[in-house]
């Protein structure tokens, strides 16, 4: 295991990088400056290389002119981004050096072991999809007492399913690391996922066809993202993508869908084996 005290100095880099995407929720105009500085403190620590920089920026620059393109180029710079997106979700560009600070560690003795790396190209992709849709973070709306009721009981019952189907089991544990892995699935790896599949893919089908067809798909496809937890992994990411995608629509907030997210990665963490059970 790479312990927090040794992150420092290279893990600067990801503490901007937090920074920012606060920054983009509370003072959206500042976001971008921090994200400068940012990338400038990645390439002083080694952390990217200039291939990796151009192509971030270029990414950011075709989501920035998308959105006064027309008709046949705003759906070509739409078709760009997105595979832009994957590219970086799939670290398949070169010119990245993430941290790893986790390595085979276990969160108890039913645990399969888990490995964690701080990365700096998936997050990036939470920067693009917001110029490209500035309206993503959304407005509030107030939820009704039946709305609230209906989040809560599926957030509650959510995770007696892994559990009913044997990929979990009970397991309460605190690993010293605990705080590690909240920051980076808060900041990193929740608003990335929910910016691709609530703000954009669930808000573009539901603009295009209907509510029904913009959740159930976008929560098909973050169903289909898990793959590597095989078959019976997938349906619950896709059940836990419903409920995100309800707490979006319904909420009218990405953070709201952001924070359910989180909050269910945590429950997983803290009152069951993580990420799955060993079987033994």
């Amino acid at each position: 295991m790479t312990f927090p005290n040794n992150l420092l100095p290279e893990a600067i880099t990801w503490l901007l990088l937090g920074a920012t995407v606060i920054t983009a929720f509370i003072q959206p105009r500042y976001w971008l400056h921090l994200l400068v500085i940012t990338f400038a403190s990645a390439l002083y620590f080694n952390n990217v290389n200039f291939v990796g920089v151009l192509a971030i920026s270029a990414g950011l620059i075709v989501s920035a002119l998308a959105k006064e393109a027309k008709g046949k180029w705003k759906v070509a710079c739409h078709c760009l981004v997105v595979m832009w997106c994957l590219t970086l979700v799939l670290h398949l560009i070169p010119g990245f050096n993430n941290l790893l600070v986790l390595d085979k560690v276990i969160t108890g003795p039913k645990s399969i072991p888990f490995t964690l790396y701080l990365n700096l190209d998936k997050p990036i992709i939470f920067f693009g999809l917001l110029l490209l849709v500035p309206t993503m973070l959304g407005k509030r709306n107030i939820l009704s007492s039946k709305q609230i009721s209906i989040l809560a009981i599926s957030f509650i019952l959510l995770p007696v399913v892994p559990l009913v189907l044997s990929l979990v089991k009970p397991e309460l544990s605190v690993p010293s690391w605990w705080w590690v892995f909240a920051l980076n699935n808060l900041l990193f790896t929740c608003v990335a996922e929910e910016a691709l599949f609530r703000g954009y893919i669930q808000r573009l089908l539901t603009q295009r066809f209907n509510p029904l067809v913009g959740i159930g798909i976008a929560s098909l496809l973050f169903g289909a993202a898990h793959f590597a937890g095989g078959p019976l992994f997938i349906v619950v990411a896709s059940l836990a993508g419903l409920l995100y995608g309800l707490t979006y629509y319904w909420s009218g907030k990405l953070s709201y869908a952001i924070a359910i997210h989180f909050g269910f990665n945590m429950v997983h963490l803290l009152f069951f084996t993580y990420p799955l059970a060993n079987n033994i």
